[in-house]
């Protein structure tokens, strides 16, 4: 028997308004609203935002990496995330793949490549 990646699901304190932001950033939609957990269905997984009383401390211990589309240029899909409100952390090459870390909006870090 072997697991399969159902959905993804960050803490936050505004599940409604980072599930929007993140329908927009992957294309999906709204797939459920519970109020307090919130569900944007996308592609390749779904993604869940529940709100939680605790401020984020510190770096991410996980998170979630995107690879762009095909035929999709790597500065143009982070320059379209910014306008969508993200934030560049930092960009890192090793032989063979360059990534960008970003934040979304609350400040969850993400990497595109």
């Amino acid at each position: 028997m072997s697991l399969t990646a159902a959905m993804i699901t960050m803490d936050c304190a505004e599940p409604q308004e980072l599930a929007r932001w993140w329908a927009t950033a992957l294309g999906g939609e709204i797939a459920e609203d519970h109020g307090d957990f919130v569900i944007v269905g996308a592609k390749p997984v779904a993604m869940g935002f529940q709100r939680v009383a605790e401020e984020r401390r510190g770096k991410n211990r996980a998170h979630v990496d995107f690879g762009v589309p095909p035929g999709t240029v790597l500065a143009e899909e982070v320059a379209r995330l910014v306008a969508l409100g993200a934030s560049v952390v930092g960009e890192h090459s090793v032989p063979g793949l360059t990534w960008v870390v970003l934040q979304d909006p609350a400040g969850n870090e993400f990497c595109v490549h």
